[in-house]
């Protein structure tokens, strides 16, 4: 799980070892850059899978939450400036190494926030460990299917065309415009700028490909927390966009009933990216949540 360390920073960016096992069983050694900023009680902010890196999801909340909270965002295995193995990536993978990161930086029962992939990785830890709050936003793990899976699940057992679809996307930043539209009611210039530099990194694709492929069955998702729900004690945040078209907003709605300690705010035209499609509402929304 955990591994040795390092305070050595690149970029403003601090470094850490952490150790975990992939998909296949192996245990690996990677190094998570991350940004660690602000003082006060411990936040953990987990970004998505693929698209998305600390600096994307978490740009506008992580200034505005370190006036309260000693914020660690990292960058993910596989994504930002964190380290890229060539490794089968899985969500028990992130949720190891976000173990091994709050081993390693000395965490005494962190809060932690995540969206999508992020969500997902924070409840299977937040089941398995000690932590003080939880916030879900558009998150993963919380559905066993969903109506696109079956056309994902079919591109990926043609890995051509996979590997085609991400190279499309990063044309250019028109290209990148009209995929977002897809995910998101409206996304800023500088936003799409990011997701292009993003779209330039093959590795961050072979990342993508690798997590789809562990988590897209034939039968649905891999990675499906509902049934644990009513285990989780803790206050949790609920955040949810109206217009996502990935994962439901049915999907927060069933979790919040479920939960014994739940808050569930949707919020109305957005998609998928709360936190850069809705900074200010996001930003209070979650900094109410950790100050109640």
């Amino acid at each position: 799980m955990a591994s040795s360390s390092s305070d050595a920073g690149t970029g403003g960016q601090r470094a850490v070892e952490v150790t975990a096992e992939d998909g296949s069983g192996r245990e690996t050694t990677t190094t998570v850059r991350y940004r660690d900023t602000g003082e006060g009680e411990p936040l953990v902010l987990l970004h998505g899978v693929g698209l998305d890196a600390k600096h994307i999801s978490w740009k506008h909340a992580i200034p505005h939450l370190a006036e309260d909270h000693r914020v660690i965002a990292p960058d993910l295995p596989g994504h930002g400036a964190s380290d890229k193995p060539n490794i089968r990536y899985t969500t028990d993978y992130y949720v190891d190494v976000l173990a091994g990161l709050v081993e390693e930086l000395d965490l005494d029962r962190p809060s932690v926030a995540g969206i999508s992939m992020g969500g997902a990785i924070a409840l299977g830890y937040a089941l398995e460990a000690a932590v003080e709050r939880l916030a879900l936003v558009d998150s993963y793990g919380l559905g066993a299917d969903a109506g696109w899976r079956p056309m994902a699940s079919m591109a990926l057992r043609m890995p051509v065309v996979d590997q085609f679809v991400w190279n499309t996307m990063g044309v250019n930043e028109g290209t990148v415009r009209d995929t977002l539209r897809g995910y998101m009611t409206q996304a800023s210039e500088e936003f799409v700028t990011e997701i292009h530099e993003v779209l330039q990194d093959d590795a961050c694709g072979r990342t993508l490909r690798s997590w789809q492929r562990s988590e897209f069955r034939a039968c649905g998702f891999r990675t499906c927390y509902v049934d644990e729900l009513s285990e989780l004690g803790i206050p949790t945040l609920l955040v949810h966009g109206d217009d996502d078209t990935l994962l439901p907003t049915t999907w927060s709605e069933r979790a919040h009933d479920r939960l014994p300690d739940s808050r569930l705010h949707v919020l109305e035209d957005c998609g998928h990216w709360p936190p850069r499609e809705r900074p200010a509402t996001f930003n209070r929304v979650l900094a109410e949540f950790l100050a109640s």
